[in-house]
């Protein structure tokens, strides 16, 4: 679906087009479900959540702005609405299944051996674990900022816009987090 047609659904939902709006859900439900579930890791909690966060960008859709991608203004939405939730609830929140993999080479976990054995498992999810909990040490504004980058992949740009804050800011705190995990890893 191109930007062109979201845009067309968006604007059919503001006048009214139950059908688009039920369209842009089913379009993004996955990737906010799947989003909100990394951060909070209990699935009835980001069901709830997911829908919460879809009535909040429902009811906001007249203040989203065609000059930026709808995507982006919608995880931004789901993902403080998620934020929120933690702060208020106290939510525990647990690391992310998969290791960090960063393209400048910080953290990375490499296995020689593709073949599965007991000893490389073992080893692997060491390895796995002493990542995940270096992550969830990390102070939140760091670990929002290496997990939006890093496990979501999002650019700068759009972590900006998702965190409303200054570009060379969400720069500063990946660059921070990295050398935190680096440190925290090298301790180990």
């Amino acid at each position: 679906m191109t930007e062109e047609n979201i845009q067309q659904l968006i604007k059919d939902a503001l006048a009214g087009d139950q059908k688009a709006y039920e369209v842009l859900l089913k379009r993004y439900q996955t990737g906010v479900y799947n989003m909100i579930y990394q951060m909070i890791n209990n699935r009835e909690e980001t069901e709830d959540l997911v829908q919460e966060a879809f009535i909040k960008a429902f009811k906001s859709l007249e203040s989203y702005n065609e000059d930026y991608a709808f995507s982006t203004w919608l995880y931004k939405i789901a993902f403080n609405h998620c934020i929120d939730a933690i702060r208020k609830k106290k939510l525990k929140t647990l690391p992310l299944d998969r290791p960090i993999q960063l393209k400048e080479g910080e953290v990375r976990h490499e296995i020689k051996d593709e073949s599965s054995s007991p000893e490389g498992d073992f080893i692997f999810a060491e390895r796995k674990k002493l990542i995940q909990e270096s992550i969830a040490a990390l102070p939140e504004r760091y670990r929002v900022a290496i997990i939006l980058r890093h496990q979501k992949e999002y650019s700068y740009e759009e972590i900006s816009e998702m965190l409303n804050i200054p570009l060379g800011t969400v720069k500063a705190r990946i660059f921070r987090a990295r050398e935190m995990l680096k440190k925290k890893l090298q301790e180990r």
